[in-house]
């Protein structure tokens, strides 16, 4: 048994020789074997199944589309009852294709590092590129600042995380390699209202209350439909009316009680206080 081991380490060796594959391949390269005589070549790696009969003297030229999966290859030639194998690695081509997940699709402004990007870069067979290459992050609003950033791939991966702009609206983030680039939208919304204000007016036996126009802290109008909530406070207790913004204000009708303390709050975010004693 020990003899017969020997034996085929020796043929094994023989064949890496007879078979003259080059060092170095590429995915989508043609592949020249020089032919070690009469016999019949398999080739055999990822998603590819080849064979060939082989003459003395004469080369044998695998076409590149055999040979677009990067991965381990196995090249085995039969001649009578010997055979002989090598085999050899196909490394991906060139970056040409990139895949990018931007995430979330909808943030406040003025968030740090609330938005991430990560891309994956190919060849141009879908191979993942592992070799290092640099893909530059680019995000950027209309009437906002810019985020620009090169990050250098680690096994064909790249990632970064922003900040979120000042400005509400559609974000443009782009990720791009070489000739390839992907662009994606992160839609940036108005962050919690600030500096709340209202104002108070009597109508008839009523109280009609107002918002100023609401506003985040870098000046961007809320959104219509934010909830407002108006407090009343007083001796007969405590009443709450909410109001949805419409058109950047919110308003609502409360009783005319006085001595009565009105107060106004959206979220986590307080306004100012009014006492109601038949004036302001």
């Amino acid at each position: 048994m020990r003899a017969l081991i020997l034996f085929l380490v020796f043929t094994l060796t023989v064949a890496a020789q007879d078979l003259s594959l080059p060092g170095d391949l590429t995915a989508g390269s043609d592949l020249t074997l020089k032919s070690p005589g009469d016999g019949t070549l398999y080739l055999t790696g990822p998603g590819t199944a080849v064979k060939r009969e082989l003459k003395s003297g004469e080369d044998v030229t695998i076409a590149g589309e055999h040979l677009r999966h990067s991965g381990m290859y196995f090249a085995v030639v039969k001649q009578g009852s010997s055979v002989r194998s090598h085999k050899f690695f196909v490394a991906p081509a060139a970056a040409a294709d990139i895949s990018f997940l931007a995430r979330p699709s909808r943030v406040p402004v003025s968030a740090p590092d609330a938005i991430r990007g990560t891309a994956f870069v190919f060849d141009q067979y879908a191979n993942l590129v592992t070799v290092p290459a640099p893909v530059k992050f680019e995000l950027s609003v209309q009437g906002g600042g810019q985020f620009s950033q090169t990050v250098t791939t680690r096994d064909g991966v790249a990632w970064v995380k922003a900040s979120s702009g000042r400005t509400q609206g559609a974000a443009q983030f782009v990720a791009s390699t070489g000739t390839a680039s992907v662009r994606r939208v992160v839609q940036q919304t108005a962050a919690e209202p600030c500096n709340l204000r209202m104002r108070v007016q009597a109508q008839g036996k009523d109280l009609v209350v107002e918002t100023d126009p609401i506003r985040d802290c870098s000046g961007n109008p809320v959104p219509d439909g934010t909830i407002v909530t108006f407090i009343q406070s007083g001796r007969n207790g405590r009443s709450t009316v909410d109001a949805r913004v419409k058109r950047g204000v919110a308003k609502a009708t409360l009783p005319s009680v006085p001595g009565s303390t009105l107060s106004v709050a959206s979220g986590v975010v307080l306004g100012n206080e009014i006492r109601w004693g038949g004036g302001l």
